[in-house]
C-alpha cells in the first residue's frame, strides 16, 4: 500500500492509499480519532475500516491531519482538520475522475469531521459515523444532513455515552429523504476492546447492502 505526501491547506500531509479495482471505483476517505489523544490513521478502528472499504474494491485513503506523524501544521480544534480532510478528499477525487460513488468513514473526533464534510459534498452517497461523541461536539450544522449513512456506537461507551449518541440518531432520523440507520456494539467501550471484528462486520455488512440498494437504484 502506497505512502502518500499531498499538499494541504498548511503544508505537506502524510497519508496511504489504495488504488481501486477498477477505473471507475468508488473512493472513500477516512477519518481518525482525535490527535491530541493519540489518534492518527494508524489507529486499529481507522486502519481496519481503510481495508473493510479495499476489499470491496473501493480506492481508499488515510491520512494524518495537520501536526501528527509528518503531516505539517499544529493542532486546531477541528478547523484546521476539516481544511485537512477537504484537501485530502480533493486529491483523492482528482486521482479517480471517473469514480462512481464517493463514501466518508470517521472515528470518534474523526466522525465529527466527516460528517462536517459531508455537508460540504453533494456527491457524497453515503458516511459510516463510529462513535460520534455528540455530548463532546456541536453537531448541529447538519440541518439537514445531505446524505444517507450509519452511526455505530457501543453501549459501555463511557466517552461518547450511549444517551448522547441516541439524540444525534433521534435528530436525524427525523429528517425527509435520507435513512439513518443506527446501529449498537453490545459490550463495546469507545475504542471496541475485543469488539473490533464485530463492528467491522456491521459496517461491511451495511456498506454491502446500501451499495447493492445504490446499483438498483435506491438512491440515497
Amino acid at each position: 500500500m502506497p505512502e502518500v505526501i499531498f499538499n494541504g491547506p498548511e503544508g505537506r500531509i502524510e497519508g496511504r492509499y489504495q488504488p481501486g479495482k477498477e477505473p471507475n471505483a468508488p473512493v472513500a476517505i477516512i477519518l481518525h480519532p482525535h490527535p491530541q489523544f493519540g489518534g492518527t490513521m494508524n489507529n486499529q478502528i481507522v486502519y481496519n475500516l481503510f481495508y473493510m472499504f479495499v476489499e470491496r474494491g473501493f480506492a481508499v485513503l488515510r491520512f494524518n491531519s495537520r501536526g501528527v506523524g509528518r503531516s505539517q501544521g499544529l493542532f486546531d480544534h477541528g478547523v484546521g482538520e476539516l481544511s485537512d480532510a477537504a484537501a485530502a478528499l480533493d486529491w483523492l477525487q482528482a486521482l479517480n475522475r471517473e469514480s462512481r460513488g464517493c463514501w466518508i468513514a470517521g472515528f470518534s473526533f474523526g466522525a465529527w469531521i466527516g460528517m462536517q464534510l459531508l455537508m460540504r459534498r453533494p456527491e457524497v452517497e453515503g458516511f459510516i459515523s463510529v462513535s460520534p461523541p455528540e455530548n463532546l461536539y456541536d453537531f448541529s450544522f447538519l440541518a439537514p444532513c445531505p446524505s444517507s449513512g450509519l452511526i455505530i456506537h457501543g453501549d459501555k461507551d463511557r466517552v461518547a455515552p450511549p444517551e448522547a449518541v441516541q439524540k444525534l440518531v433521534d435528530k436525524l432520523k427525523t429528517q425527509k429523504g435520507i435513512t439513518i440507520e443506527q446501529q449498537i456494539v453490545e459490550g463495546a467501550n469507545h475504542f471496541y476492546e475485543n469488539k473490533v471484528d464485530e463492528l467491522i462486520e456491521a459496517c461491511g455488512e451495511y456498506l454491502d447492502r446500501r451499495r447493492a440498494e445504490i446499483a438498483a437504484g435506491g438512491g440515497r
